[in-house]
């Protein structure tokens, strides 16, 4: 008897704090926080890494230098192909030289000038790679992910970060198709993150322009009305439309 009142005043005790947006509720649409901007930053060359200066969760500014990899190399070639250049327009000179005491020919010259052309695009090459030495955040945000550790060799392509952008986090939901006639750019909605036990009011801003044929629903993305710094993106919730 006494395990069947227990089991009843359980009963009771979840029912009372069952939250009224439970996939009971019909009016609740499930929710995903996500960044404006997210994106995995690779390699661009091989070669080690000198300085990982990132770590889970950091925060860092727009054009933040993140990853530094050894450049020894390419700043060798890079000097090489400078002093290629200067050899190619020294010896252009010469030419030109030449050609006005009629001792050298047009062909002769245009052939140095292709000389130095290709001098100097070899340069701007070498240049456009030492610029793949150091790795730069393209927007203020967080490390979501590191793939790798210092001193690790890399390749070309080889993932090194995830970087999820600052600011207000988008609101990403699949909407039953049938509440489409409700749901245009501007509505506004009241969701509740289930990580805080809080609401926050947020706009719809996009609604995709097909329906899934097979589920019935239609993507939308709202935009939170304004940054929450207790909000992450991952986080998840219901939404619901204002005032219904």
């Amino acid at each position: 008897m006494a395990w069947l009142l227990l089991s009843l005043a359980s009963g009771l005790t979840l029912a009372a704090s069952k939250p009224a947006d439970t996939p009971d509720d019909t009016n609740a649409i499930r929710v995903l926080l996500a960044p404006k901007l997210e994106t995995t930053l690779s390699s661009q060359m091989n070669g080690a890494l000198t300085d990982l200066k990132v770590s889970l969760g950091k925060r860092v500014a727009k054009s933040a230098v993140l990853v530094q990899l050894d450049c020894a190399e390419v700043k060798a070639r890079a000097g090489v192909a400078t002093a290629e250049l200067n050899l190619a327009r020294q010896n252009l000179e010469a030419k030109k030289g030449l050609q006005k005491l009629n001792a050298a020919g047009d062909i002769e010259v245009a052939a140095m000038q292709t000389e130095v052309d290709k001098a100097s695009g070899t340069l701007a090459l070498t240049r456009a790679q030492l610029g793949y030495c150091q790795i730069t955040a393209p927007f203020a945000g967080r490390v979501a992910k590191v793939y790798v550790k210092p001193y690790q060799t890399v390749s070309t392509g080889t993932p090194l970060l995830d970087l999820v952008s600052d600011g207000p986090l988008k609101v990403r939901m699949n909407v039953p198709s049938a509440l489409l006639g409700k749901l245009k750019p501007g509505t506004a909605l009241d969701v509740n993150i289930h990580e805080t036990g809080k609401s926050y009011p947020a706009h719809i801003s996009v609604v995709n322009a097909r329906v899934d044929a097979v589920a019935q629903t239609v993507e939308v993305e709202a935009q939170l009305d304004k940054e929450n710094p207790e909000l992450i993106a991952g986080m998840s919730g219901t939404a619901r439309i204002s005032g219904q």
